[in-house]
């Protein structure tokens, strides 16, 4: 299984703060059943910068203590930067950091607002051959109250990752229900951790699943599975449930 949104390096920002932290995290999602994680540290967000360099040693840094732990985990490079207008010019500065260089880019939102000129910065990012994922959309409490603004943000091209802690309850009733609702109405795309810790913030994964499934069907973890596949493999990935997906599952591919 592969978890696209982690804060697993060490010592960069409000996640891992040692290599033991991320060893300690590293075995956690081994045992969630997790193969591949895309570290993800913050960047931008006025308290943490981490720019495309920084990442990629830090994730064959800790690539190589895993090696050497016998931890079977692969770490590959991302980054989470939160929105701000020059995005575009600091990616072609060799600052901005793409999911395992693919043509896939976290965008984080304040935690309370969307800027006004998200609208046109998505779309420029997406003229560029860039498709942006706003992240944790669920949490953002504009967002929350307008989920129009989210529902034409995707109709024109943009994607989003869901948090497994909120499908799975532990950011309140009201994050739960609105993450349910962006499932049900195809409104996002990818299901990952956002793992911070192995306390108070860790994986969830599973717990995320066995919710989905109860209130979903088995369907929906198939597609946040594959499409966490397809996003490595720098393909499109799915918007809503193929019905080859039901067809494989009614043969017993699955």
């Amino acid at each position: 299984m592969i978890d696209i949104h982690c804060h697993i390096l060490p010592g960069v920002d409000d996640g891992a703060a040692t290599i033991e932290d991320s060893l300690e995290m590293a075995r956690a999602a081994v045992k969630e059943g997790i193969t591949t994680i895309i570290a993800t540290p913050h960047h931008k967000n006025n308290q943490f910068s981490n720019p495309k360099s920084t990442i990629l040693t830090k994730v064959n840094d800790l690539n190589t203590v895993l090696k050497q732990e016998n931890i079977p985990l692969t770490i590959l490079p991302g980054q989470e930067v939160r929105i701000y207008g020059e995005v575009l010019e600091d990616y072609y500065k060799e600052e901005i950091l793409t999911l395992n260089h693919t043509k896939y880019l976290f965008i984080e939102f304040p935690s309370s607002s969307v800027p006004r000129y998200a609208e046109r910065l998505l779309y420029e990012i997406q003229t560029e051959g860039i498709i942006p994922i706003i992240v944790h959309p669920e949490r953002n409490k504009e967002l929350q109250e307008k989920p129009d603004l989210l529902y034409q943000f995707v109709k024109n091209g943009a994607l989003t990752q869901v948090t497994a802690s909120s499908v799975a309850g532990y950011f309140g009733k009201n994050v739960k229900k609105f993450s349910e609702q962006l499932i049900e109405s195809n409104l996002t795309h990818f299901l990952a951790s956002d793992a911070h810790n192995v306390h108070n913030r860790s994986f969830k994964v599973m717990e995320a699943f066995d919710t989905i499934e109860d209130n979903f069907g088995v369907d929906y973890i198939y597609l946040f599975k594959e499409n966490a596949e397809l996003l490595l493999e720098d393909r499109n990935v799915m918007k809503e449930i193929p019905e080859r997906i039901q067809r494989k599952k009614f043969l017993g591919i699955f």
